[in-house]
């Protein structure tokens, strides 16, 4: 019977996905979107674009049914934009995205695109499951328990490689392993021990293996990537509602540092506080929209109306301008929302907004912005 390590070896193999590295794509398939461009001296891996796809809406986030065809036109319209970094997790409408993901790459060659899932969660096979809380449309026949182990992580990477439906990963994040995870609490400490002694070490043995191609945390909280990088050697993070126009500081003082220091990078999730800075009513992941949030988004309005610019796309560059970020990865549910993401990366935003921000205090003076 073949075990698990030799299972995901042979699945690389046949993936072709052994090489290492992060060269450019071919100008002709980039289209409008850049390039990962940072250059720091670093041989931690990065993701092939800034610009990235990320999974949430396509796994029937927000509790809506989108569809497998309104989720292939999204993930269509991406790739024609140019983007190449496209990330997933077994979370996200519990195999729903992973699913429609793969369906779409697994006739695309490997090494034209990055992608990433995540470990933390398996998967339990249970008909027309239902739970109070979760934010998943649409059935869901799984349900899930939680697994930090060394084994627990193996079986989700082999677990996932098998809903995708494609030979290899390249990054892999440990999963919501964070304070504000309700089923955890304050017990979460106990759940990163776990995984302090279990996945981190088993990631990094994959890394060294050659079976993937890097390892962090997907978390929306800043302390879980501090002692991670207190304790293990990671190589990039998935920080998801810490780095927006809403929200930044705590990023950019206390991780950005720390990562740069070590050569890793950031990849910014939820940086339109999953559509808040696009005009959708709610805030995050709930439908309470905080009262500062909804006052600096009207004085945010309010500038970028100033100056004639899409406050979608100014929020996306911003989020971008850091050089410890490798990547954004706002969702879409549609091959127009799609469109207009990856044509954010491209946009002109006016010297004079950004110098506006700062001058109403919007933004503090030393957060990067993009060159005008």
């Amino acid at each position: 019977m073949m075990d698990r390590r030799n299972f995901i070896t042979q699945s690389i193999l046949l993936g072709g996905g052994l090489a290492v590295g992060n060269s450019k794509l071919p100008t002709d398939l980039i289209g409008n979107t850049k390039t990962m461009s940072k250059t720091a001296q670093t041989n931690k891996f990065r993701p092939k674009t800034m610009s990235g796809f990320g999974g949430v809406a396509i796994g029937n986030g927000f509790n809506v049914d989108h569809g497998d065809i309104a989720a292939h036109e999204a993930l269509d319209q991406a790739w024609n934009s140019g983007v190449r970094y496209f990330d997933t997790s077994p979370w996200y409408g519990l195999g729903i995205s992973e699913r429609r993901m793969g369906l779409y790459l697994k006739d695309k060659l490997k090494d034209e695109y990055t992608i990433s899932t995540k470990i933390g969660r398996l998967l339990v096979p249970h008909d027309n499951y239902k739970q109070k809380g979760l934010m998943w449309g649409g059935q869901m026949n799984a349900s899930y328990t939680y697994d930090y182990s060394a084994d627990g992580a193996r079986k989700s990477v082999e677990d996932s490689l098998q809903r995708l439906g494609i030979g290899s990963l390249d990054i892999v994040f440990v999963h919501d392993l964070s304070p504000d995870n309700g089923d955890m609490g304050k017990d979460w400490l106990q759940y990163f021990e776990t995984a302090k002694n279990g996945a981190f070490k088993e990631l990094t043995k994959m890394r060294e293996e050659g079976l993937i191609k890097g390892w962090g945390l997907g978390v929306n909280t800043i302390e879980p990537i501090l002692k991670t990088i207190e304790v293990a050697d990671p190589d990039i993070f998935l920080s998801a509602c810490q780095y927006s126009l809403i929200k930044y500081e705590d990023d950019l003082k206390q991780v950005f540092p720390k990562i740069a220091e070590k050569g890793m990078s950031i990849v910014v999730g939820a940086p339109l506080c999953a559509g808040f800075l696009a005009g959708r009513p709610r805030y995050l992941y709930g439908k309470d929209i905080p009262a500062f949030a909804a006052e600096k988004l009207e004085k945010l309005e309010r500038v970028a109306a100033n100056h004639k610019v899409d406050l979608r796309t100014a929020a996306l560059q911003f989020s971008a301008a850091p050089d410890v970020v490798s990547a954004v990865i706002p969702g879409a549910s549609s091959g127009e929302q799609a469109k207009e993401n990856a044509a954010s990366f491209e946009a002109k935003v006016p010297k004079g907004f950004w110098d506006e921000l700062k001058s109403e205090k919007l933004i503090i003076e030393e957060a990067p912005v993009p060159n005008a």
